[in-house]
């Protein structure tokens, strides 16, 4: 598990395990449906269907990254940090912003030398 000192250190790894858009709007939906089913559920006075929101929601999330992204969930290391990160990257769509989300995505995927290690290349 890698080990983060911060959360603004932690969220452009966060955005990198979403490299795939169709990860990250299964991620949009996903707590999006949750948000729906669990509000439903109050407002029906049906306070058990609220745990309906954390089963829909991972369950999409997790279901992209499985079958989509190939890799592990963030969640199961670092899961305070990964919900925090769903909301902001949930609210960097909703501003029609996934390109920047791609961009930090693409700089997770970089390898990038210290100026000293580029002149011994």
């Amino acid at each position: 598990m890698t080990e983060f000192s911060s959360y603004q250190e932690f969220f452009p790894f966060y955005v990198g395990q979403h490299s795939r858009a169709a990860t990250r709007w299964f991620h949009f939906a996903g707590t999006h449906l949750g948000v729906l089913a669990a509000s439903a559920a109050l407002a029906l006075r049906r306070p058990a269907g609220v745990a309906a929101f954390p089963v829909i929601a991972y369950g999409l999330a997790w279901f992209s990254h499985f079958a989509i992204e190939k890799n592990r969930p963030a969640t199961f290391g670092h899961p305070l940090w990964s919900l925090r990160g769903d909301f902001q990257m949930i609210a960097v769509m909703w501003q029609g912003k996934d390109g920047e989300l791609d961009r930090i995505a693409r700089g997770q995927r970089s390898i990038v030398l210290p100026e000293d290690d580029r002149s011994a290349a």
